[in-house]
Order: C-alpha cells, then structure tokens, then sequence
C-alpha cells in the first residue's frame, strides 16, 4: 500500500506488523514501582502481523481483525527484595492456518473483512465458511480462564507447577461460536471446538467475543446466533459449579453482528443493535466475511431483557433510536423511577453513530504511513468517535410483557470525552459504577493516542498521553484493601513509535500518574483484549 510520512509525527506502522515473539519467558527492565497486588498473570490478545509469505507470493490480510492471532503473558510476581519483577512470554497462535497459507498460496475460511473470490463454488463457500478446523481459526480476540466445560486437550498440566498454580485452562473466543483452548504457560494451541460440545441447540455460527460472567458465581452468559429467513437467537448459561449449559430463551430476530452483551444480577440484556446482516445472515455464505454482509439500518435498536434466574425467558423488549457499538460497559439495577416496585435496568456502553466505523480498521486506514487514514483522520475522523452513553430499560417487569417499551437515553457524553477498549474496577460489575477507564482516539494518531477516566457523575475525564506513545486496553486491578472505586492500577501495553518498542505501563487508577513500566525488548503488537488473574484469584474463572 502507498506510504508517507507517519501521521501527526506519531508512528505506529510496527504496533499492526511486529513479527515478534519470545516463547520462552524473559525477565524485563521495570522502572519505578509497581504494586504488589498487582502480582498475577496479565494475559493479551492481538494480531501479530498481517503478511505472509507463500509459494505463490505473499498473501495480506486486509482488516485489522483478521490479523494473525498472538497472545502474550505477562507474569508479575513478588521477589524477595519486596519490589515486583515482570517476566514475558508470548506466542502467535495460527500455527495450522499460517501453514496451510504458506503451502496453498490461497486464503480460505471465514473472515472477519477479507474479500474472497467471488467466483469460488457454493459448495466451498458454505464448506469453508463454518468448518471449526483448526486449519482455518484464527481465535483471538478475548480470552477465559477455567471457562467451565471446556477442556478438549489431551495435555494435562500438573496443578502445582509454577506460580499460575490454578489456571487450569485458558480458551480464546471470537465472535464467531468457535472456541480455542491453548496452554496457560506455553501458549501452544491445544485444540479447537465450538459451542456445541456445550449444548446441541447451540448450532449457530455467531456468538459475542465478550461472554459475561457473573463475579459472584462464575456462571456464563453469551448467545448463539443462526442464520436463516427468521434468524434464532438461544441465551445460554453455563454453570461453573456443575458445567451444565442452559438455553435461558430462543427467540427470533434481525441478524446482526454482535461483539457484546448486558448483565446484571438478574438479567441478561442483549442489544440487537445497528449491525444488521443482509438476508437474514444467509449472505455472509457469499461474502464470507462479516463486514461486507452488514448493510446500513436506521430501524430502531431492539432491547431484550431476559431472565436468567427463573426460567421465564424474554420478560421485555425495549426499542432505541439506531446506534453501533462494540463494547458494553456495565449494567445493574435500580428501583423504577415510577415507584411501583418493579426496576429500571441501567445500561453504560461506547456507542457510535452507525456501523461505518468497522472500515476504520483496514489497515489501509491504521497505519500511521498509509494514505487511507486520511478519510479518518483530520475533519472526517470525529464521525468515526464513539460516545459513552447510558440508556435506561424503565420499568422491566417480573413475568413476560409482550408489549414493545421504550429505552430511556440518560446521557450521551460529547466525542471528545468518548472511550473505547473500556474496562472499569471488576469489583463493580452488575453494580453501579461511577468511573469507566479506556482508550482515547482524539486525533492526534491514526487510532489510539492515549487513556483516558471518564467520571459518569461529573461528565469530565482525566487523561494519561505521551506523543508517539500508542497504549492499549486498560486493565483495572483492584487494590483488596481499597474503600473506593478507583482504588487500584491500571495496566496497559504501550507501544513507543519512537523507539520501536514496547512496554507494560503501570498508572494509578485515581489520577492516571505512572507508577512503573516494565520494558520489552521488541514490540509487543497492538491488541484486542486481556485478562489478569491475581495471585490470591487464581483458580477462579475470569472470563473478559
């Protein structure tokens, strides 16, 4: 692709094309002073480049997300002099599809956004579309540990080894219901499934990346989406005490593209919102991609509260003005502003004005030397800005009302204060929350140019930015014997366009000061999503 100079003095091409991995773990240089309880395992995902090289010629992917899955490790521990050390490790994780590249000299499978050729049979289409072989998953977008039922490797590990004692496995999803497990210390991929190994019913193609989990059970939500003329949606459970799934409600819908869902206490809420995809999802066998199946809607986005204690399925359906959106936030309840005992359900996410946001991502557009950021940057990029917006379900009934209610927009916040990757202290998941931590997209890179703490209560944020400096998702750590909210740490990779290289960047949650950094010696490449398992939690499920 055509190149220039690097976008606002702020490179960034190395962060989408690292070629980088150290598979055996390596001590790393830490400056300044990282808590102690943040001592854990810091696991994250991302692509780890998008060429490669065939006996045909190269091959490259053309959307961010379709890049070849990495995931790396990040291990914190106490050492005896009371300071925290940081070792790393990662590894790319598209050993079989990177092979069967290498020999074919073709592309085959689904995609998130790569075309294919249009004259490939219907047969091969369908064939290659849905397979859950391992020589076409490409899983990395976010990661489970210890998800219940899941554990199709032959590998077993043995409990006590190393300080990740309890982390007995470690899945990878994406939004399609295929799963991944791959080894907790090595990271070498140990098998793929999808989600039928945990219900028969769950047939569809589609599922959301981001399962909910709940922080006192551990159970599991997400949803199973099949295609057709009246496209079925079943919500699942899965228990984490007996790892038996339950199919919560199956109902139809417009087919869309959903990357994540609600929960509260006592509810799940799925958001069908402006992502719809052509021909009841049929057309993704002809695309073979989600992206060019989405088509534009202005219908209303449709809310659907479902019940997850009780066995009573949809009990509403609300409708909002259109909008977009990757990542949910939280939700919880409160009781109703009409104060006739039934509850509002509140819901905080990153919204956006319609799907077009999607294209952003090519890589064309992304990196910082590419002539495509154009259309995204400057003037034109503040269409492509999400907002943190809070909706309200007024009034959700205790049994199913088949009536169509009307959400409530509380508060959509200016584009300048908009997060993305957002993340908030887990303790505070189906409660309400007041802080919401992400990335930043202000215009100074061609994507993320710093952090951000957004105060729901006060409309305002305090910032973390470094020129050049490209950071990813925040990942909150509480501090167990903090009162407040934002009592804890923040980390992030961080990639320095200057330097070319990476590291681990430790901030206070309160204000968004540096508290330490532990450095890598290569780049670590820009990534999705991740997890931390503290010490004290290991053993647990933690699902993000």
């Amino acid at each position: 692709m055509p190149k220039s100079e690097p976008f606002g003095n702020w490179p960034n091409d190395v962060g989408y094309e690292p070629h980088f991995e150290e598979r055996t773990p390596v001590e790393l240089s830490v400056k300044g002073a990282i808590p102690t309880y943040a001592c854990g395992t810091l696991y994250r995902t991302g692509p780890g480049g998008f060429n490669i090289d065939t006996k045909k010629g190269p091959i490259s992917f053309s959307h961010w997300f379709d890049g070849n899955s990495q995931v790396h490790r990040f291990q914190l521990r106490e050492k005896d002099d009371g300071t925290v050390g940081v070792a790393y490790n990662s590894r790319i994780i598209s050993d079989a599809r990177i092979e069967n590249i290498k020999q074919t000299g073709t592309l085959r499978g689904f995609t998130f956004g790569q075309k294919h050729d249009p004259c490939e049979s219907y047969f091969k289409k369908v064939m290659s579309t849905f397979s859950s072989s391992d020589n076409g998953a490409n899983v990395g977008v976010t990661l489970s540990v210890n998800m219940p039922s899941i554990d199709i490797s032959d590998k077993k590990r043995d409990p006590s080894k190393g300080h990740a004692s309890g982390i007995n496995t470690l899945v990878t999803k994406t939004d399609a219901s295929m799963i991944k497990q791959i080894d907790p210390e090595t990271l070498e991929p140990l098998g793929v499934t999808d989600q039928k190994i945990l219900h028969p019913d769950l047939t569809g193609p589609l599922s959301a990346a981001h399962a909910k989990s709940d922080p006192v059970t551990g159970d599991v939500f997400n949803f199973n989406l099949a295609f057709g003329r009246q496209p079925t949606y079943r919500v699942f459970k899965v228990s984490a005490s007996t790892g038996k799934t339950d199919i919560l409600a199956t109902f139809t819908a417009t087919a869309a593209y959903i990357h994540s869902l609600f929960l509260t206490a006592d509810h799940v809420i799925l958001c069908v919102w402006n992502s719809h995809l052509m021909k009841g999802g049929i057309q993704m066998l002809w695309t073979k991609n989600i992206l060019d199946a989405i088509t534009e809607s202005d219908s209303p986005a449709k809310w659907f509260v479902i019940d997850r204690k009780h066995g009573k399925g949809v009990l509403a359906t609300y409708e909002s003005d259109p909008f977009f959106c990757f990542h949910t936030v939280n939700a919880w309840t409160e009781p109703s502003r009409s104060g006739d005992g039934k509850v509002d359900i509140v819901a905080t996410l990153a919204a956006f004005e319609d799907a077009s946001v999607i294209k952003k991502f090519y890589y064309e557009n992304l990196l910082s030397t590419a002539a495509g950021h154009k259309d995204y940057t400057g003037p034109k990029g503040d269409a492509y800005r999400g907002q943190v917006t809070k909706f309200r379900l007024p009034n959700v009934p205790a049994t199913p009302e088949h009536d169509i209610k009307r959400a409530v927009l509380d508060f959509k916040t200016p584009k300048s204060l908009g997060v993305e990757l957002p993340t908030l202290n887990p303790k505070f998941i189906t409660k309400p929350n007041r802080y919401i931590y992400g990335i930043t997209d202000r215009g100074l890179s061609t994507f993320a140019d710093g952090l951000a703490k957004f105060d729901a209560e006060t409309q305002t944020a305090v910032r973390w930015e470094m020129h050049a400096h490209s950071p990813g998702e925040p990942i909150f750590v509480a501090d167990p014997k903090g009162e407040k909210e934002d009592d804890g740490v923040l980390l992030s990779v961080v990639l320095d366009g200057i330097k070319g290289k990476s590291y681990l960047l430790c901030l206070d949650a309160r204000d968004l000061s540096e508290l330490g950094r532990a450095e890598v010696e290569g780049v670590v490449g820009f990534g999705f999503h991740g997890t931390h398992v503290p010490v004290p939690q290991v053993g647990k499920a933690v699902h993000y």
